[in-house]
């Protein structure tokens, strides 16, 4: 009989390498928020992917980036505090974008980590076949890594793989978390990085970053009916508060619409959800604020 396997993998690459998306193909079920802009995820979210040889447990880090600000600062930190900490490092890189400046700096990161480091090329299916053999060329040559792995979290394509592999450097022990569990986030932080993750979607560029979400409280009705969920969006200036809104309030309909469908299918229940956009000025770059919202 095989040992049990148990331990931690990290993802770790540059804004926008696919890493949240490829969390979520592994877990099997939508753990992380996944969306087109850069810098989406600003905390290290654990997924646990349980079989029966094994538990891996998978910390989804913010891209690493060179930081412009506070906020920026203090992500690159938790995203090398987070990689001092697990048993393999999964380095992330894009097949559909050229090895770039980003990718040989966080490769010259990655050259001090004590844990193994699997290189996973994301987005395989993006590209044509002799252009992957190209890039995975490029890929081994960035640096000593103890795998190479090309996936497609889109197709669900070599991603036991890459389980396997990550299974492959954990060391024996028994499970860490109970069967069943697929996460260790709190409902509240789940329920405002799915509201964010509506608020993402369309927005300009400057918008990311400056988007904070707090659910303020979440209220059972006496007598049964719909969860009450209070939430605050906060922006960094007027503009931005006047573009989540939209013209008249159409687009924070939107927003709630899209990220009520969310919640209620994360909860199996009817909710009412109530969202208001404050401005708190230039936050990312002000501890006592960022304190304020969870930073």
């Amino acid at each position: 009989m095989t040992e049990h396997r148990s331990g931690f993998a990290c993802f770790v690459g540059r804004p926008n390498a696919g890493k949240s998306t490829l969390m979520n193909a592994l877990v099997g079920e939508k753990v992380a928020i996944a969306s087109s802009r850069p810098q989406t995820t600003r905390r290290a979210i654990r997924g646990i992917v349980t079989r029966d040889d094994a538990q891996l447990v998978i910390v989804d880090t913010p891209g690493l980036h060179r930081p412009r600000t506070l906020l920026g600062e203090r992500l690159n930190d938790l995203v090398r505090e987070t990689f001092a900490e697990v048993d393999v490092i999964g380095f992330c890189l894009p097949a559909n974008e050229k090895v770039g400046p980003g990718d040989k700096w966080i490769a010259r990161e990655l050259s001090q980590a004590k844990a193994p480091v699997v290189a996973i090329v994301t987005k395989l299916d993006a590209v044509p076949k002799a252009k992957l053999a190209e890039y995975l060329l490029a890929v081994s040559q960035l640096g000593d890594w103890a795998d190479v792995v090309p996936v497609s979290s889109v197709k669900g394509v070599q991603v036991d793989v890459l389980t396997d592999v990550l299974v492959s450097h954990l060391p024996v022990g028994p499970p860490l978390y109970p069967t069943g569990e697929i996460t260790d986030e709190p409902e509240d932080v789940r329920i405002a990085e799915l509201i964010r993750e509506a608020a993402l979607e369309g927005v300009h560029d400057e918008l990311p970053h400056s988007i904070a979400v707090v659910v303020e409280e979440m209220v059972e009705p006496e007598g049964g009916g719909l969860l009450e969920i209070r939430a605050q969006l906060f922006v960094e200036r007027d503009s931005q508060k006047g573009i989540i809104i939209g013209k008249g309030g159409s687009r924070l309909k939107e927003v709630g619409a899209t990220a009520r469908a969310d919640i209620e299918r994360l909860l199996g229940r009817r909710v009412y959800l109530d969202l208001h956009v404050k401005v708190a000025k230039d936050w990312q770059r002000d501890p006592k604020q960022m304190g304020r919202l969870g930073f």
